[in-house]
Formats: structure tokens, sequence, C-alpha cells
């Protein structure tokens, strides 16, 4: 599979190395995303394409939501109709970011949007440019868009209902760089191969708030660190972020047999490869 991947220095991107070595991966001096044309001008010789880049500073994201904009709107929809014009699968990241974070079920893929911010407002406009750049949802033919809802461990802990604040940060399932690049590989084969593409979440399991996850990273890390859980209020941020981040991953399990990985066995390597347990 000849794979083109914009993104080079990224966490996703770093890992799709590692899979894919002899993928072609773009960097900002050959594809910027503030430049929408060049990076359809950089799809070309390739089977399937992944977008790895993009705007991931949610705070500042509300004082720049125009370039945000740019880079998570209009970048992957010029991607998208590229990919549409010569035929081959397409797969972009997205973000937990385009729901309102209500309620406490897992949202679905198809559920209404409601981004609570800038950030997501960005992330959404990508999401509706991919699919409407002539890349069909998973009733369509091959070439169909896996767009991705992630949330990654590096994101801030916070957001709450302002009528019942949650203790601890938004409760959901954590996935590591890792295991998002994996899937990813693992979709774009099989698109490429013929499946359909579509709209499908992926996250970690189990489900936990970030005071949780920060309390297995030390006890893996066997550090003695006590956390404790804040309400949202005492944590505040320019960008607000969706109180229920949980995810129903049933549908990409279904489609490509993609389970929903064990985020405390990839938190386990993450500390192995840095040195911080053995």
């Amino acid at each position: 599979m000849r794979l083109l991947v914009f993104g080079r220095t990224g966490q996703v991107a770093t890992e799709l190395a590692r899979r894919v070595p002899d993928a072609v991966f773009l960097g900002r001096d050959r594809a910027d995303l503030m430049d929408p044309a060049s990076c359809a001008a950089a799809v070309t010789d390739c089977d399937a394409v992944i977008n790895a880049a993009a705007w991931t500073a949610v705070d500042k994201a509300e004082s720049e939501e125009a370039a945000a904009t740019v880079v998570n709107g209009d970048a992957p929809a010029a991607m998208a109709r590229a990919c549409a014009a010569l035929g081959v699968p397409f797969l972009h990241v997205s973000t937990d970011y385009v729901f309102d974070g209500e309620g406490t079920r897992p949202f679905l893929p198809g559920d209404p949007t409601g981004p609570l911010g800038a950030y997501g407002r960005s992330k959404l406009a990508g999401e509706l440019g991919v699919r409407g750049g002539g890349m069909r949802r998973s009733c369509g033919p091959p070439g169909g868009v896996g767009a991705w809802r992630e949330f990654r461990e590096d994101h801030a802990a916070a957001g709450a209902r302002a009528r019942q604040p949650e203790r601890g940060g938004r409760p959901g399932g954590r996935a590591d760089a890792a295991a998002i690049a994996a899937a990813l590989v693992t979709m774009a084969r099989a698109m490429v191969a013929g499946q359909p593409g579509g709209t499908y979440h992926f996250s970690g399991v189990p489900d936990v708030s970030w005071a949780e996850f920060a309390r297995e990273i030390m006890a893996q890390a066997g550090l003695a660190c006590v956390v404790n859980d804040i309400p949202t209020s005492a944590y505040p941020t320019p960008a607000k972020r969706p109180a229920n981040s949980r995810m129903d991953c049933s549908s990409l399990e279904r489609d490509f047999g993609i389970a929903r990985p064990d985020w405390k066995a990839g938190l386990t390597e993450i500390l192995v490869e840095l040195g911080a347990r053995s």
C-alpha cells in the first residue's frame, strides 16, 4: 500500500512511521495546512491518504478561530476533494469536541453535533468539508472517509455540565497515539481492498475520568503521588470542554474488526519506553 500521510512530527504521524516506514510523510515544508491548495496538490501517486496533521491548541483557537478553521476545516476538505478526484481512500482524524458533552451515554457517530468552542467548530468544519468534498459515507463505494473522533492523553482535563459539575475531569476512554495509528493503518488497508468508509469513533477501554487516569499513571510509574479530584470550576480554561467524552465504538469493530484497546496496557508500553518502569 502506497500511503501518503499529512503530518510528520506529531504523535500519530510518528507512530504511523513506525508501522509504515515506507509511507510518504508531508511536513509543513511540503504541505502547509494554512494553504489548502498546496495540500490538494500534494495528493499524488498513492493508494490511500491519512491526515494526521491538525491545529490542536484548543485554548488558542478561541482567539484565532479563523486560522484554526483553515487548518482543521478548509485543508482537510481540499485533501478530500483531491482524493475523490483520484478515487483513493482518505482518512481524517476528528475529535470528541464536535459534541456538546451533554448526558452520560456514549455518543454514536450519527448523533447531533454541538461544539462548545472554536476548536470544536473548526474540527466540525473539517468533518463537513470532508463529507462534502466528494467522499461518500459508509453507504458509499471504496474511497469513503474514515472521520475519526478521538481524544488523546495530552488533552487538558477540564469541562463540566453547569448544573452537575463532574469531578476529576471529563469521563471517556483514553487512547494513545500508537493505538490510533494502528487502527488507522488497519482501516486504510481495508478501504484500499474495497471496504467502504464512514464516520467512526475510536477510544480505549475502560472509560475513566482524567483524575482516575492520572492515578493509574502514578501507580504504574511507582510514584507516591496523591491525585485529588477537583471540580472543573476550579480549573478554568479559555475553551469550554465537553463534560462527557464517552464514545460508542461498536460500528468500528463491526465493520473493521477493530476493538477498543486497553489503554492501561498502552500506558504500560509508554512508561517502559520512557524508562519510567521496567
